[in-house]
């Protein structure tokens, strides 16, 4: 393997913190398998905090205590991922949050992330300010003594603050990320514990995507799909309702049932989403969830009217999760549903929702009721 080292580059370098050999606090560690991709890198999170940019074949592990690690490595080797743990064993104190940076494929380097015990993934060459977005979140972490889908959910719910914002272009790399959160909390916690964790929230628009993205990342375990088609529905369930961020508060945050004027103003949020992101390299399955998660397979859903065979099999399978959680979640206006009542009102939708669908959450729901 070749890899592009530079003239006189090795070690650890310093981009704005401790000379070199200096015990180092608050730091940020970032360990690459390329050091000019390092520098540029380091650079670029210049104006966030002090970093240290380490070799991942340098045979020292770095002398800091650093208080984020960045995980940079484009050619996972079994040899390399014995390194990172070294390094990480040496350097990761009890509570440092750990970004892995992701190269190609993307459910191997999930996989990948698990193995080194990562606090969160984000596809390598997101934009700056996606990283930047990514730390902070992993920074502000829970404390470490609350359960762990409390935690996880506490992450979540600031990645969506971060991203989901009126004027802040969303990319498919900060969703990756915000998936991967999901998708790791569900698979270690269970779909009870998250739900639990996230009906804690009190902000109706975060809760109602974490709820709907975690019952898509154990809907999808439940129909047995592999883990790249568990990823894009969960990914797809995170982004539904993205478009709300341009409803107005008063509408969203209402304490009681919306007026009919209201109504028409909150129905405008699927375009709203699909404009958003139209454009912005998400797949046009990605567009097409976010657009028609409201369309029923009768012809009465909205914006569109689409009927059968017209609804894609990705937005059936957000549309069967996104109609429970509204169905259980607490509003102002409402209590939570009992599960058993919720899932009576699916399988009364059942011609409208896909029937084989319908039967195969069954299992999920009562995952949450046990």
């Amino acid at each position: 393997m070749t890899r592009d080292r530079g003239d006189a580059l090795h070690g650890v370098r310093d981009r704005g913190g401790p000379s070199v050999g200096e015990e180092a606090m608050g730091e940020l560690l970032l360990i690459t398998d390329d050091l000019r991709r390092g520098d540029r890198l380091a650079r670029d999170l210049g104006t966030f905090r002090a970093c240290r940019v380490h070799d991942l074949y340098e045979a020292a592990v770095p002398s800091v205590l650093p208080e984020l690690i960045v995980g940079d490595v484009s050619a996972l080797t079994s040899d390399a991922v014995l390194r990172m743990q070294r390094i990480l064993k040496a350097v990761r104190g009890r509570g440092v949050p750990f970004l892995f940076l992701t190269h190609g494929n993307a459910a191997r380097a999930e996989a990948q992330a698990r193995v080194l015990g990562a606090s969160g993934t984000l596809a390598a060459g997101a934009m700056t300010q996606a990283l930047l977005a990514a730390l902070e979140g992993l920074h502000r972490h829970e404390d470490p003594s609350a359960p762990a889908a409390v935690r996880h959910a506490g992450a979540a719910r600031r990645f969506l603050a971060d991203v989901f914002v009126p004027g802040r272009p969303v990319t498919p790399a900060a969703i990756d990320t915000g998936t991967g959160l999901i998708a790791r909390a569900v698979a270690e916690t269970g779909v009870r514990d998250w739900v639990l964790a996230v009906r804690r929230f009190d902000d109706a628009t975060h809760q109602h995507c974490l709820l709907v993205a975690g019952l898509a990342a154990s809907f999808a375990a439940q129909l047995g799909f592999a883990a790249a088609d568990r990823h894009r529905l969960a990914k797809a369930a995170l982004l539904h309702d993205v478009g709300k961020i341009h409803v107005p508060a008063e509408i969203l945050n209402k304490p009681g049932r919306l007026t009919e004027a209201e109504t028409a103003v909150m129905r405008q949020h699927p375009a709203h989403g699909h404009a958003m992101l139209a454009g912005r390299g998400f797949e046009a399955e990605m567009l097409a969830v976010v657009r028609s998660h409201h369309e029923l397979l009768d012809g009465s859903g909205y914006p569109d009217g689409l009927k059968g065979a017209e609804i894609p099999d990705l937005v059936r399978l957000v549309t069967v999760c996104d109609i429970y959680a509204a169905l259980t979640e607490r509003r102002s206006y409402k209590p939570p549903m009992a599960v058993t009542k919720a899932l009576g009102i699916l399988d009364d939708m059942v011609g409208r929702l896909d029937g084989d669908l319908v039967q195969a959450f069954h299992p999920v729901a009562r995952a949450i009721a046990a």
